[in-house]
């Protein structure tokens, strides 16, 4: 069965989803993710060019080193977040299929004078995943490895979690994506096959994310994202390197502020059957509620990310406001077309919420301000 969505062109699954997912979480299958796109930047100047243009430091990069990097805009909203890995010679970036050509365009654009040079390489690499790395012994070329740092503190970064380190349930999460020529990209995988590694769709890459609190470009990220909101401090920005564009947002949101939305983890409802779409609307209605009073209900949120995992059930990535009761319980409301009924009505799901990005993140210097995004107190 093929994916839906940003995943669109690769397998959903196999059609044993649930086996698929726990042969991944071993570290037994692969995921076939050659729908992503592959940028790369050669030249001298490469790492320290784009230190200056991201929101990560990345002069000291060694070979075989992974990070992660966001591009923002001037008010300090996402506009891209590639994987990078350097080999000495050439940085790999990583990134989803919407957003390769206008990553490439973009770093093209600003090489001004610098010694860079700038290649979608897409048609010639294809990006394979899975939770332990992959054997050296593989029929095609494998020019760059990357780990997922998530959820480990990098330097310059700093946790908006509610959890300790040690209580985070990404501390499980282990991701890799290979590069490999893409016109021996199924010799490989045939080569895994015959050493008893299985396949396993997108569906199960996408429970584990989730299930590890670890945002994605494609779906956590919306026009208004900025990095606060996501937990995304952590991996992706160096809170005392030099000015880059949307610097001032972030400096001024950690010390002064807070990030008017949080990521949040749902515990989602199962007697349904059915999991909400991606973009249903997020609810914090009184106790006892009924469904006619859900349906006009004002959203305090949405649904981002979406699974079935083999553990937990339905769960689901959501951004809500930031002053939601971290206790309240929360309802999902499902009005798209595409739900899984015949209804006119919208779907409920009940949601019991995990807190991800705690409400009081930010105001690092413990001075009280408003929403500097706003521009007003509160």
């Amino acid at each position: 069965m093929e994916a839906a969505g940003p995943d669109a062109g690769v397998p959903a699954h196999y059609g044993n989803p649930v086996q698929e997912q726990r042969a991944l979480e071993r570290g037994r299958a692969v995921t076939d993710l050659s729908h992503r796109c592959v940028v790369t930047v050669t030249g001298p100047d490469r790492l320290s060019w784009l230190s200056t243009l991201s929101s990560q430091q990345l002069t000291d990069l060694k070979p075989g080193d992974c990070s992660e990097l966001l591009l923002l805009d001037i008010s300090g909203r996402i506009e891209q977040a590639p994987a990078i890995t350097d080999d000495g010679e050439t940085a790999w970036l990583i990134t989803e299929p919407s957003h390769g050509a206008a990553l490439a365009d973009w770093l093209d654009s600003m090489k001004f004078m610098l010694r860079v040079e700038i290649t979608d390489r897409t048609e010639q690499y294809a990006v394979l995943g899975s939770t332990r790395p992959l054997p050296e012994d593989l029929p095609a070329v494998a020019p760059a490895r990357w780990s997922d740092p998530w959820p480990a503190v990098a330097p310059g970064g700093e946790s908006y979690a509610a959890v300790t380190e040690s209580e985070h349930p990404g501390q499980d999460f282990s991701w890799h994506l290979t590069l490999l020529e893409r016109e021996k990209y199924g010799d490989a995988v045939a080569h895994l096959e015959a050493q008893g590694w299985t396949l396993a769709g997108v569906h199960a890459a996408e429970a584990l994310r989730i299930a590890a609190w670890r945002p994605r470009l494609a779906t956590e990220v919306d026009a208004k994202a900025i990095p606060h909101e996501l937990d995304l401090i952590r991996t992706a920005v160096h809170l005392s390197k030099g000015c880059y564009k949307g610097q001032e947002t972030v400096a001024r949101v950690h010390n002064l502020g807070h990030p008017p939305r949080r990521l949040v983890f749902l515990h989602l409802d199962g007697s349904e059957h059915t999991l909400p779409t991606p973009g249903s609307e997020v609810l914090a209605p009184k106790e006892g509620a009924d469904p006619e009073a859900l349906a006009t209900e004002r959203a305090v949120g949405v649904v981002t990310s979406v699974a079935r995992h083999h553990e937990a059930g339905p769960i689901a990535l959501a951004l809500v406001k930031r002053k939601v009761d971290p206790q309240a319980q929360l309802v999902v409301r499902d009005s798209s077309a595409e739900a899984d009924t015949n209804e006119a009505a919208p779907q409920f799901y009940a949601a019991a919420q995990e807190v991800i990005v705690r409400p009081d993140a930010g105001q690092s210097v413990g001075r009280p301000q408003g929403d500097f995004l706003r521009g007003r107190p509160r």
